[in-house]
């Protein structure tokens, strides 16, 4: 089947969390470098972000976190500058070549208006809270497939993770792309599960070129 879909995770994919980061590392009161180790312990052992937070606050209520630190002020955004910078081309290339374009991730309610806010040129921006559901379920990926409006076959579904992108996707028939950039990318990029990846990328701009070749293998 061909792809006429092309649906891209959020954090780590088009936008560089490293500022978000930097800005909990302020409000729990440790040294970036500190939280950034601790991040990284949590992923090498399988825990849930909600650990990380647990380590340096247990007295938080991790679950209304957000509330808190909307309660001081803090707005949940993101600017033009914490996009990578192949994001906007990439999906501007895609667009120009017909595909449908979709962003869609593990992430607040919030982050859909924070996205939109950015003018990307997409068709469907969604997030696992406005949903109601989040990856690596299945249920989420079908939610993709009723957002593209074409079979599963005909969307490719592109992140960072294994866990919650690749395999998945590959579960529910997608095409899975793999990109290796930040802390989950680097790390999943050297485990022996990566060959499961229909595409692996080392930058956002090689895809519509990959696209387009097996289209054209797909004619021939």
């Amino acid at each position: 089947m061909t792809i006429r879909a092309v649906c891209f995770d959020v954090g780590e994919t088009l936008i560089d969390e490293t500022r978000h980061w930097m800005e909990w590392a302020t409000f729990l009161g440790v040294p970036p470098l500190t939280l950034f180790t601790s991040l990284g312990v949590s992923m090498s052992r399988g825990e849930s972000l909600r650990r990380v937070f647990e380590r340096f606050r247990p007295d938080l209520d991790v679950s209304t976190v957000r509330k808190q630190r909307a309660a001081t002020g803090w707005v949940y955004d993101f600017e033009h500058g914490d996009l990578y910078p192949d994001a906007v081309p990439c999906l501007l290339a895609l667009r120009e070549a017909g595909y449908k374009v979709l962003v869609a991730g593990n992430q607040p309610k919030e982050s859909e208006a924070a996205l939109w806010k950015l003018d990307l040129p997409v068709d469907v921006i969604a997030s696992s809270a406005g949903w109601g559901v989040s990856k690596p379920d299945p249920v989420f990926f079908e939610k993709v497939i009723e957002a593209a409006g074409v079979p599963a076959d005909a969307i490719a579904y592109v992140g960072d993770r294994l866990d919650n992108d690749v395999l998945p996707a590959n579960a529910a028939g997608m095409t899975s792309v793999f990109i290796r950039r930040g802390p989950w990318g680097w790390m999943h990029a050297e485990q022996p599960e990566i060959a499961a990846a229909d595409f692996q990328l080392e930058t956002l701009m090689e895809l519509p070129a990959l696209l387009a070749a097996r289209q054209r293998r797909g004619v021939a």
